[in-house]
């Protein structure tokens, strides 16, 4: 039987005081939806239960500040997805409801379909990290090969889909659980190692980093090839 500590939304408001620090990212971010242009980069994040905005306050918004000091911010379109983050729906199966299971999935199907030669990296937070095992086990096959890595932190569902998320290569997925979280062991009992993430987002966007210079790397290949290729049927033609 899952519990969950009625003392939730105290302690998140807890984890996010703190020194006051200058982010680019604030508590909401809808860069790729609300823009017309395809950035090099999609990032797609799920916050917490209760967390306000799209991104909420313990490692959203410091993960994709990480990605644009890294790739540059005009480079990186942070988008958060507008999920309910209840309490209740921690105790669905799978860990969050469908509703938000597809908010999810539908903005990762809209990226590779609106900017194809972008990379997607993903990530979430406790629910959130439910909603992108969800959301991406679900996915086309082309869809997933498009998305280069993803970061869960706090992860409901670690101990129930056996560290992975289910259909989805492991090697594309870090988990990060802080000792002493119940959380990550399946027992929805929020304690204070849940909620100090945000002193580990470099582990992410470090991570993250090196899965889009791969996945980078391999569009530029790609690209090169298709060059080629036309050149080639280019002097082909006139040779006729």
């Amino acid at each position: 039987m899952y519990k969950l500590s009625v003392v939730l939304s105290a302690l998140l408001s807890l984890a996010a005081a703190g020194p006051i620090e200058t982010r680019q990212t604030g508590t909401s971010s809808s860069e790729f939806s609300r823009s017309l242009v395809c950035r090099d980069i999609l990032f797609a994040w799920a916050r917490g239960s209760t967390e306000i905005g799209n991104m909420g306050t313990v490692i959203g918004p410091p993960l994709s500040d990480g990605l644009k000091n890294i790739f540059g911010r005009t480079n990186v379109a942070t988008e958060g997805i507008d999920y309910a983050a209840l309490v209740s729906t921690n105790v669905l199966p799978g860990g969050t409801d469908l509703i938000s299971e597809l908010r999810m999935r539908n903005t990762l199907e809209d990226m590779a379909r609106r900017c194809p030669n972008s990379v997607i990296v993903t990530g979430g937070y406790s629910q959130g990290a439910a909603v992108n095992h969800r959301a991406i086990e679900d996915l086309s096959q082309s869809v997933k090969d498009q998305i280069a890595g993803t970061v869960l932190y706090g992860d409901t569902q670690r101990q129930q889909d056996n560290g992975q998320i289910p259909n989805f290569p492991r090697d594309k997925v870090l988990i990060i659980c802080n000792t002493g979280d119940a959380v990550c062991n399946g027992l929805l009992t929020v304690l204070p190692p849940h909620l100090t993430y945000g002193s580990r987002a470099a582990e992410g966007y470090n991570f993250l980093a090196n899965k889009i210079r791969g996945a980078q790397a391999k569009i530029k290949a790609r690209n090169a090839r298709r060059a080629l290729e036309e050149a080639e049927a280019e002097v082909a033609a006139l040779e006729e």
